[in-house]
């Protein structure tokens, strides 16, 4: 592994998380402190005596400016207030307030109940706003005044009950709408600190997953650096070790078949000396059994050169190549055409690209006497296909097909066939490259192989 693979890890997933989480509470715990003591208090909805006394009369209102009307409704029962804020308590006016509001209505004292909230407006800057604001009317003095929620009923002769309140209201008052929209600063303002946070934490997970993907796609790909979080490094550490060990144990069974192969030639070489003092009819049969070993075992060899040969990936036109190989072999007299030929790039290894195909169209033209090639892409793979004209495969064949020295006897003998390497080779390639290959037979007969290669 390089030095430049071996980059030290930066703070763990879990410490990034954690101050993900600490710097959102504590710039939202900034911002709200901020907004408590820098943005003035609501003006509470405060009504003059005079005006409930209106109220109680039946006469208009005017001059409420944002504050709500006042509403009256005949009730059985005397009035009560619903407590909306902790430590508010429903108190009964002054009896000075009570007598002063009577006397504006033109009733008696006792028929008058005024019930309101104790301990809703305890700031000082909303009382400072209330005497302010009545100071500009003339009314300097806060016991004049009824602080909204309150009730104020008035016995009627029948035993009934006028009741005189603010009109309930959903309208977002002006403090709402400044605490909202600081509400909304302070989303945008952590937008893009989260946004940074979870992008340098989903970075290397990324990579990593492309990583991964890239083996597949090539199994000598270069190891990953470690970077990252401190659980991300190991875990691309413990990859870079597996994809090394696969790589050796990948290379060390590929050289021990080599080796294997090429041990087999001598005692074939021998057999075969031995053979010409056999009889004749004998050493017939015998000639050919050795001749199909020692195919197979030259066929083993070329798979293994072609394995552990150093391969280079390069971007690649695959209906430039297909082309290629049809032209070559239409030159011999073989009947191979090019149908259709989308422009698709692969990124893959030349040589063993044109073998893959090669092995196929050889197929095509050994089984089924010609070959039909379509070159398009579909989805994230570039797709080729390839039509023969022969009797096609048991539907039980078609995987094994792709086994190693396997062979059709009813229809691809030695006599017309090769020894069985070939679409091995084909599904070996492909996979290589993170695609596969399979095999289809064709209404009408005939086989379609079929190769995907990711784009």
């Amino acid at each position: 592994m390089t030095a430049a693979s071996r980059r030290l890890p930066t703070a763990s997933l879990f410490g990034q998380l954690l101050a993900l989480v600490v710097v959102s509470l504590v710039a939202a715990s900034v911002i709200n402190l901020f907004i408590t003591f820098n943005l003035p208090p609501p003006t509470p909805d405060f009504y003059r005596i005079g005006e409930v006394a209106q109220a109680v009369k039946g006469q208009p209102l005017t001059g409420l400016g944002q504050r709500r009307p006042l509403v009256a409704k005949i009730s059985d029962t005397p009035p009560t207030l619903r407590i909306l804020q902790l430590g508010s308590t429903a108190v009964p006016a002054p009896a000075a307030t009570t007598a002063e509001l009577a006397s504006g209505a033109g009733v008696d004292p006792s028929r008058v109940v005024i019930i309101s909230e104790q301990g809703r407006y305890a700031d000082r800057r909303a009382f400072r706003l209330v005497r302010a604001e009545l100071a500009k009317n003339g009314s300097p003095s806060l016991e004049h005044v009824l602080f909204a929620p309150f009730k104020v009923g008035v016995r009627r002769p029948d035993g009934k009950w006028l009741i005189v309140k603010p009109q309930p209201s959903l309208r977002v008052s002006q403090w709402q709408l400044q605490t909202m929209l600081w509400f909304f600063l302070t989303t945008l303002f952590l937008m893009p600190i989260a946004y940074l946070f979870a992008r340098r934490m989903a970075r290397p997970i990324a990579l990593f997953a492309q990583a991964a993907e890239r083996l597949g796609r090539d199994p000598r790909s270069p190891p990953l650096a470690v970077r990252g979080p401190s659980e991300i490094a190991a875990a691309v550490g413990a990859f870079n070790d597996m994809q090394e060990r696969l790589a050796r144990y990948v290379e060390d069974r590929t050289a021990m078949v080599g080796a294997i192969a090429h041990d087999l030639r001598t005692p074939l070489t021998r057999l075969r000396f031995r053979l010409e003092a056999a009889p004749e009819d004998v050493r017939v049969k015998m000639a050919s059994d050795i001749a199909e070993m020692e195919a197979m075992i030259s066929g083993t060899l070329a798979f293994v050169r072609d394995a552990t040969r150093p391969a280079e990936r390069t971007r690649l036109e695959l209906s430039s190549l297909l082309e290629s190989l049809s032209d070559e072999m239409s030159e011999t007299g073989q009947d191979v055409v090019v149908e259709q030929a989308d422009r698709v790039v692969v990124d893959g290894d030349p040589v063993a690209l044109r073998r893959l195909f090669n092995n196929l169209l050889d197929n095509a033209i050994k089984f089924g006497r010609q070959a039909r090639v379509r070159v398009f892409p579909s989805a994230q793979f570039a797709v080729v296909e390839i039509d023969d004209a022969g009797k096609g495969l048991p539907d039980a064949a078609l995987e094994k097909a792709f086994e190693p020295f396997y062979r059709a006897e009813t229809s691809r003998s030695r006599e017309t066939g090769g020894i069985g390497l070939g679409l091995a080779v084909v599904r070996s390639i492909a996979r290589a490259h993170g695609g596969d290959a399979t095999l289809s037979n064709r209404e009408g007969g005939g086989l379609t192989a079929r190769v995907l290669l990711p784009l």
